[in-house]
């Protein structure tokens, strides 16, 4: 099969022929019909903290049509449409029973999307219904990451939410907060690339003002948000962040920081802020996501700005290295 494969830090990917995959018992071969390029998996080829290795096939937001099952496979048959939870678990333990699959034992990180048939096992599938693309399957990865920050955000109806960056995580935060009852929301960047989606997707307030960052956010806000998430993941928005939540609020961690960074802890504690962090979702997060979705919101749709073929791919992923107008680009192996 065709494959789009890691071949070093700071190295272009590679479009190549691979061997077909095989299931083995208990897995069944999906084919690949529409992946998300995440933001994570631009870090992945230029951070060595995330562990990819010669020859790895990236992509975890995917969806596609099961093609073939393994042994012991019970559930799912040849031609099912399914969108692919990407946490590997062994589907048995109490935590998998509980749908948080992120604390079983046997987690691990599903990749495989950038290629044209991927292996996965059965309790990582969730049917698609037949009125939702497998490009809504595609996205549903990131909108259930948004929704768990919000869940563990303990935000209420009402509240002012600031969301620090306008990429597609910023963004679906944006869209849970105010389908969730937020009083005002407001998304700051360092660019208005995002803008007009931001305000589409709930924000009342697109913010920036690299002078002023604080200020400026306060001002739109009405006040000092009473949840702030961070969605970015690099040195110095936990300080910033501080400076822009409430007495007594709310810090959400939800970009990824491979570096050190540091804070005035006397500060946050000064204000008895609330600093937590996100890991992944739960699989009952993952389904009121699609359920979202089949229920007719049609905002999320609005992050996917292109759509390109397997063999583009590479060209396409550095090009997102750099700031542009495009949010969620799909691959359609």
């Amino acid at each position: 099969m065709k494959a789009v494969t890691f071949q070093g830090l700071h190295t272009p990917l590679k479009w190549e022929e691979v061997p077909d995959p095989a299931p083995s018992a208990g897995e069944l071969v999906v084919k690949v019909g529409r992946c998300g390029i995440c933001g994570s998996d631009l870090h992945m080829t230029e951070d060595a903290a995330y562990g990819c290795q010669h020859g790895d096939i990236l992509g975890h937001e995917f969806a596609g049509e099961v093609v073939e099952t393994g042994k012991d496979v019970s559930g799912y048959k040849t031609g099912d449409l399914v969108s692919v939870i990407p946490l590997k678990s062994c589907g048995r333990c109490e935590q998998c029973r509980k749908g948080t699959v992120q604390w079983c034992e046997q987690f691990g990180l599903q990749g495989g999307g950038y290629a044209e048939y991927a292996v996965t096992r059965p309790n990582q599938c969730v049917p698609l219904p037949s009125d939702l693309t497998l490009a809504d399957g595609a996205i549903i990865e990131p909108l259930a990451v948004a929704l768990h920050g919000v869940n563990l955000s303990g935000m209420t109806t009402g509240d002012k939410v600031l969301v620090l960056g306008a990429g597609p995580i910023g963004l679906a935060v944006a869209f849970w907060a105010k389908r969730m009852g937020a009083g005002r929301v407001a998304v700051q960047d360092i660019a208005r690339h995002q803008e007009q989606r931001a305000m589409e997707m709930g924000a009342d307030a697109f913010v920036v003002d690299p002078a002023d960052p604080v200020g400026s956010a306060t001002r739109a806000l009405g006040g000092p948000a009473d949840v702030v998430f961070e969605c970015v993941g690099i040195p110095g928005l936990i300080a910033q962040a501080v400076e822009q939540v409430r007495p007594d609020g709310t810090i959400l961690l939800l970009g990824l920081c491979t570096k050190p960074d540091t804070f005035n802890s006397f500060a946050m504690l000064s204000k008895q802020v609330r600093l937590v962090t996100s890991a992944f979702f739960t699989r009952q997060e993952y389904v009121a996501t699609l359920a979202a979705l089949e229920s007719g919101a049609l905002a999320p749709r609005i992050m996917v700005t292109d759509t390109i073929t397997l063999s583009n791919t590479p060209e396409v992923f550095e090009s997102l290295k750099q700031r542009s107008g495009q949010c969620k680009v799909m691959i359609a192996p």
